[in-house]
């Protein structure tokens, strides 16, 4: 098991001066033991079939980057919001130029010129389009197609690739190579029609029977059956709220793997549950090729729900959606030459190279952590930094999984590590410890959803900022609770929570009620974006990473989830409790004590 700090990332401390391979030896630079569980060789790849390598650069001044982000996070720190600038960033994020140098010199000898070469921002990436023969050349190693057992997708991957030893210290990672991630939206279900109608004709606002909320204000009953926004303001006490559209305060949503935001069934959402937002739209930005089919067919669950609920809360918050090409899974078909590689770098190149972009981005993607390389899922969590340094939220839905599989029964529980044994599954990029991680829960008053993903992560290392309160957690659970299933050093998840269940959209021209902590992570977001708005009216820097402030304060001011638990890998999963917990971190918002609280800050 792997658990590292990235402020321990090793860099050779003396690079070599005149590089010359001939003669060099290829030496293995990263290899697993066999495609994960599901995935089955099927064939060698076309020779011709094109590969977009992506090529990671170390970062040598990282932890001073990394230094810089504590200390601008940190309500208490005499730098809070003291962000960097694009230039800064890039700055600490630049590869050394001898590195440069020899990498240029590798790409050469196997006939890629500068002109064959697309470079990040940063230089930190190297991007180049290849077919799978040179790859394998460059590589030492062979590709195959691998078919997943339960979906029939496929993709084209190796189990080991080489490099010449002299590049070693000069190379991170090279993918798509060893990388067998299927990321997923996280949404668990889509309710049948009839099972809404009656909770539908109740609509959002009439006067009816009311409950009381956590902040012991009323919220209408029929917010037990069926989540529209009006139910998301009054259970956290944003009612009153109106924010201001002309302060440069932005909300980003992205979408992957084909997901369409249809603006028809936005306009019908607006019209339903937020008239005043009807007629208004949002900025769409194009990555790596990606659409926004407006064919109701081509409609997308997780990109309408993202859309109507989180630009739905924020309005009039201008909203930004990013949709960006490629998916891992594919047929793979010589003549045309997919982009094999997972989006997620392909994002955070786009956002590195721009100065204006959104101060709070949700994000309802992901995959098992250990279906992510180590060392790819190390170099896109510190871009997940990066962009934090800049004063940029970013939120993850932590997954629907509960603990693994959810699944509490041990005779028929899925949940194997690579080494063949039970453990827990916590999921990527929700473990990152550079983003805020949404957890779900479920009616009023709130519990936890029992698919609300947590847990500890096998990668990263629990970060400062959390230690008192999950050390305080894992006190209560004992030592020899679910002793050898997970990692109790890792970084713990989620750190907050929302509402999960029963979301109101519309979809394909229907009404559809939907679940998943994809519901939470926007909701979550649309009231960051309203904290920072409250926060730039009062010419204050935005929050930029939360972590540091929820749980140094920020906790005070969120609503206390203490019952329900996440099962799965044949065990009940973790229990909510008094506290930070890992199913709902340290709860969901209380939107006015929030406000209050960031507005006494610096």
């Amino acid at each position: 098991m792997k658990v590292i700090t990235l402020l321990t990332l090793p860099f050779a401390a003396a690079l070599a001066g005149a590089v010359t391979f001939k003669g060099c030896k290829h030496k293995v630079k990263e290899s697993i033991h066999g495609p994960p569980h599901g995935w089955h060789e099927q064939a060698p790849a076309p020779k011709h079939h094109i590969l977009e390598l992506k090529i990671a650069l170390p970062q040598p001044k990282f932890p001073e980057l990394e230094k810089h982000l504590w200390e601008i996070s940190d309500p208490s720190h005499a730098r809070y919001g003291a962000y960097l600038s694009k230039e800064e960033t890039e700055e600490l994020m630049a590869p050394h130029p001898e590195t440069l140098d020899i990498v240029s010199e590798w790409l050469a000898l196997h006939g890629l010129g500068e002109g064959d070469v697309i470079r990040s921002s940063a230089r930190d990436w190297v991007t180049i389009r290849v077919p799978v023969g040179l790859a394998e050349e460059m590589l030492d190693t062979t590709y195959y197609v691998y078919t997943h057992t339960e979906t029939g997708e496929s993709i084209v991957r190796t189990t080991r690739y080489s490099l010449p030893d002299v590049l070693h210290n000069h190379v991170d990672l090279i993918q798509p190579t060893t990388m067998f991630a299927r990321f997923k939206a996280f949404k668990t279900t889509v309710h049948k029609h009839n099972q809404i109608h009656a909770a539908v004709s109740h609509r959002p606002g009439e006067p009816g029977k009311t409950i009381t909320g956590p902040a012991g204000n009323p919220v209408n009953a029929s917010c037990n059956e069926i989540i529209t926004l009006s139910c998301l303001r009054q259970l956290y006490n944003a009612e009153d709220y109106k924010s201001n559209a002309k302060n440069h305060n932005k909300l980003g949503l992205t979408g992957y793997l084909e997901q369409y935001a249809n603006d028809r069934d936005l306009q019908r959402f607006y019209e339903a549950q937020n008239p005043p937002a009807h007629g208004s739209n949002y900025t769409l930005i194009s990555i790596n090729g990606g659409q926004n089919l407006q064919n109701y067919k081509e409609a997308g669950l997780e990109a309408n729900l993202d859309t109507q609920f989180g630009f739905g809360l924020a309005w009039p918050t201008p909203g930004t959606f990013y949709t960006t090409g490629g998916k891992p899974p594919f047929i793979p078909d010589a003549a045309t030459p997919n982009n094999t590689n997972e989006p997620y770098s392909q994002w955070l190149e786009y956002m590195h190279r721009h100065h204006d972009i959104p101060q709070t981005i949700s994000t309802s993607y992901g995959d098992d952590e250990q279906s992510v390389p180590y060392t790819y899922a190390t170099r896109v969590c510190a871009g997940m930094a990066s962009l934090g340094a800049r004063g940029v939220t970013l939120l993850f839905s932590s997954g629907d999984d509960g603990v693994g599989d959810n699944n509490p029964d041990p005779a028929t529980q899925k949940c194997k590590s690579h080494d063949g044994k039970t453990k827990f599954l916590p999921t990527f990029p929700a473990s990152c410890p550079y983003v805020t991680t949404v957890g779900g829960t479920t009616n009023i008053p709130e519990v936890a959803s029992n698919f609300s993903a947590g847990g500890f992560s096998n990668y990263f290392a629990r970060p400062a900022y959390q230690d008192a309160a999950v050390s305080e957690y894992l006190e209560k659970l004992g030592p020899d609770t679910y002793k050898g299933l997970y990692n109790s050093s890792g970084r713990a998840f989620p750190d907050v929570a929302a509402q999960s269940t029963y979301f109101y959209i519309i979809y394909q021209n229907q009404s559809n009620p939907i679940d998943g902590t994809s519901c939470a992570a926007p909701s979550f977001a649309a009231f960051v974006a309203m904290l920072n708005d409250a926060r730039i009216n009062a010419n204050k820097a935005p929050l930029g990473f939360l972590n540091p402030f929820l749980y140094s304060t920020g906790y005070k001011a969120l609503n206390d989830i203490t019952e329900g638990h996440n099962p799965g890998c044949g065990t009940k999963g973790f229990n909510a409790s008094v506290g930070w917990d890992p199913v709902t971190g340290y709860g969901t918002p209380d939107f006015k004590k929030l406000k209050d609280l960031v507005l006494s800050m610096p």
